[in-house]
């Protein structure tokens, strides 16, 4: 049977016909009566109904304007167009989501995210109907700061929600918060993010000559802040005496820039980018020019939200996986700009956007650059990051006494649920749980946490 085989011949969901407007008013994705609506899923299949809606919702975030729409499709046929749009999105994924699906304990959501590409697995699930094909009706509530992000989520007023992936590791051994368990299903992004410094320091580019600097970053609890110190300490300086490093929300850290409040921040992007389109500052290097692969973000929940609707959580994590596969394909990524640059995402110009998910990009000190994977989707929560993470919190003071590092990273770090959904989609899976990385040169080996975290020149313990 052909794609169009089982589209009623009166449907005006095709998003493929130039004659007919693609309104999409309709809690269903449409603009039609109830008696019309009635009428013709009477006469469409269930599954092709959804398909039908998560196709025209991605043409939807493509060409918002619908003059746009119908002059494509006028240019170069519904057929051309039908066969580049099924390339972007992955429909035999989003078949095999709905298999292996139990009842629904809950299907109506709030997550929470903050405004930055590091969310774009989760934010994206949304506009291109990734969370209505598995039978959730998600809010995406975009939120101001990484501490109401926490707070929220102890509240229980998301019941999911974007993570620094450090957070679930603190508020799990209630450091920083009341103690509560939290579940880190994915990663959201790995690499992704720079170190931006004002204009003014152009020809100050050895960190040896930075002591005094004001740096912000998102969160203590936040991989910016472990990368940061990392960076900072590699290079002679002390982050708590040579430097001061404050805690700043990321929509926050271009007018702090702007305003000589800061000399330079550890930020996600946009805001790496967008400081460089303002013409405020430049960035200096990628974070994965310190570790690349770093994981930054990630997508989690409450173990009692776990509990208590273990197929809502499943239909989630399945939505946030595909969202990830179509991510980390680069000739998705310009597409990817388009669905979460406006308003009530990013909220951000989108060639800004573009630039960081593209990797081609302006540096601020008048160079173009290419760098394909400076910000990459690779959902895997490996347990040997979260190790890394907790090395890190040992070193600077976050955590007193000794740690049980692997019971920690296993009890937070989903990677076996993880394997289970990318297997269920047919998605490749790793093996193992824990690896070696090179961070600055420097071999960390998960197996010798404990020494690792005393093997530093300059800590706080």
């Amino acid at each position: 049977m052909s794609r169009n085989d089982d589209r009623s011949p009166a449907n005006s969901f095709d998003p493929y016909n130039a004659d007919r407007p693609l309104m999409m008013k309709c809690g269903c994705g449409r603009d039609h009566s109830a008696a019309d609506h009635q009428a013709e899923a009477q006469a469409l299949s269930a599954e092709a109904h959804s398909r039908d809606f998560i196709e025209a919702t991605l043409v939807k975030a493509l060409f918002p304007h619908e003059p746009l729409r119908r002059r494509f499709l006028q240019a170069v046929g519904a057929n051309t167009a039908r066969a580049a749009i099924a390339s972007l999105l992955p429909m035999g994924a989003l078949e095999a989501m709905a298999q292996d699906k139990g009842s629904l304990e809950k299907t109506d959501l709030k997550l929470g995210f903050i405004a930055i590409t590091c969310a774009t697995p989760l934010i994206m699930a949304g506009p291109l109907g990734f969370y209505k094909q598995q039978g959730l009706n998600v809010q995406l509530n975009k939120t101001a700061g990484w501490a109401l992000i926490r707070d929220k989520m102890l509240n229980k007023e998301h019941d999911a929600s974007h993570f620094l992936s450090p957070m679930p590791l603190a508020i799990s051994m209630g450091i920083g918060s009341v103690a509560q368990p939290m579940r880190v299903a994915t990663i959201q992004n790995i690499n992704g993010q720079a170190i931006t410094l004002a204009l003014k320091h152009k020809d100050n580019r050895d960190p040896k000559g930075w002591k005094g600097f004001k740096f912000a970053v998102p969160f203590e609890f936040s991989m910016h802040n472990f990368l940061l110190r990392y960076y900072l300490a590699e290079n002679g300086l002390n982050p708590d005496t040579d430097v001061q490093i404050r805690v700043v929300p990321p929509p926050e850290m271009v007018a702090n820039l702007r305003a000589g409040n800061i000399d330079g921040f550890l930020g996600p992007d946009p805001f790496n980018q967008r400081a460089v389109y303002d013409e405020v500052g430049f960035i200096h290097i990628l974070s994965k020019e310190i570790w690349d692969g770093h994981p930054c973000c990630a997508f989690g929940v409450s173990e009692d939200f776990i509990k208590q609707n273990p197929n809502t959580f499943a239909a989630l994590y399945r939505s946030v996986l595909t969202a990830a596969n179509m991510a980390r394909d680069p000739k998705n990524r310009e597409l990817i700009a388009k669905v979460i640059s406006p308003t009530a995402y990013l909220n951000q110009p989108e060639t800004v956007v573009a630039q960081v998910l593209t990797g081609k990009f302006a540096d601020g000190l008048g160079g173009i650059k290419t760098v394909p994977d400076r910000a990459d989707f690779d959902p895997v929560p490996w347990q040997s990051m979260a190790v890394w993470m907790l090395t890190q919190m040992k070193r600077w003071g976050y955590i007193k006494g000794d740690v049980n590092y692997k019971q920690i990273a296993e009890q937070v770090f989903l990677l076996t649920d993880a394997k289970k959904q990318m297997k269920l989609l047919d998605q490749k899976v790793p093996e193992g749980a824990y690896r070696k990385y090179s961070i600055m040169g420097r071999e960390f080996d998960p197996a010798k946490a404990d020494a690792y975290a005393k093997s530093f020149a300059i800590s706080r313990t």
